[in-house]
């Protein structure tokens, strides 16, 4: 957020709190991207977009994975390229239990109907 704020010209002063004001921001983009992210693929489903959960599951996160890096990589937060095996793995594996978790209840909840 600190990247964003300066880019924007309007940088965060130091103060007191001014480390909360930087990591709201940022969790609050982390659950518009997994809202938005689940939303759309409920749309998908709906609209007959149903792979089986095996693939509909790495998908979604994967999807939630390119939205939240692509961000990162875009404003040279940080260079996906240069990740090393273990910070991609600690990117991946979140987003990937996210996508088998929001898959799993979208399709339960179309079988429930």
């Amino acid at each position: 957020m600190e990247k964003i704020t300066e880019k924007a010209g309007h940088p965060v002063p130091e103060s007191d709190g001014r480390d909360n004001r930087l990591s709201g921001p940022g969790a609050l983009t982390g659950i518009a991207v997994g809202v938005g992210t689940g939303a759309a693929v409920a749309l998908l489903h709906r609209a007959g977009v149903r792979p089986p959960g095996r693939l509909g599951g790495p998908a979604t996160g994967a999807l939630a994975m390119v939205l939240t890096d692509t961000p990162i990589a875009g404003l040279g937060i940080s260079d996906p390229r240069a990740w090393s095996p273990a910070d991609w793995t600690a990117d991946a594996l979140p987003h990937l239990a996210y996508g088998l978790v929001t898959y799993g209840l979208i399709s339960a909840a179309h079988r429930h109907r």
